[in-house]
């Protein structure tokens, strides 16, 4: 069974049987009024509230005085809010100071974190909370792992010993997986859909 397109679907149910990448949930929420920021788990929450009949609208931006907020001394007790948090060189650098780490990486965790902290207007967190985020001693909110899912399915084709005799895996992956993410079937790799399906690789 082919996806419909959305304005086709009539539940919720109905559309969570198709696999949607963030940005066509974002253009869906767009055309339709809906808010479009967020994470892929939070999309489909706005898209799920739309079938009920509750919009959620975008909300509106508040401006900063960023200038105030850049001068502010980084400690491990300073607020996320209180300093205006963003994935920069400045915090960055200051997370290498805390970790020794010279090619320091904020992790996916870190960054849905940030985002909550932000939504929330939580001030009590701070910058020492988001560094035991990164070690893994706290948990505060997680990455939509659902976003994953072409990752692990591209990992595991290739995985396939049967995938050897297909020159560009990444293009006959990427063919297989549209047949499957616009079905009703599981989004995942298994060796049985090669074997449905090559007829049509």
């Amino acid at each position: 069974m082919k996806r419909p397109d959305f304005d086709d679907i009539k539940t919720f149910e109905e559309f969570s049987r198709y696999y949607w990448y963030r940005e066509e949930l974002q253009q869906i929420c767009k055309s339709h009024g809906i808010d479009s920021s967020g994470l892929k788990a939070e999309l489909n929450h706005n898209i799920e509230e739309y079938f009920k009949g509750n919009i959620i609208r975008p909300k509106k931006a508040h401006v900063k005085k960023a200038s105030v907020k850049s001068k502010l001394p980084l400690t491990l007790n300073t607020g996320l809010i209180e300093c205006g948090f963003i994935f920069g060189p400045r915090f960055r650098d200051f997370f290498i100071e805390q970790t020794g780490i010279k090619n320091f990486k904020f992790n996916v965790d870190m960054v849905a974190t940030v985002k909550k902290v932000k939504q929330e207007q939580d001030e009590n967190f701070t910058l020492g909370d988001l560094l035991d985020i990164y070690y893994g001693k706290k948990t505060y909110a997680r990455y939509d792992k659902i976003s994953l899912q072409w990752n692990k399915f591209f990992h595991e084709f290739c995985a396939d010993p049967a995938t050897a005799c297909y020159p560009d895996k990444l293009k006959t992956a990427a063919r297989l997986w549209k047949i499957v993410r616009e079905s009703t079937q599981e989004k995942v790799y298994k060796h049985e859909l090669l074997e449905d399906l090559s007829c049509t690789l």
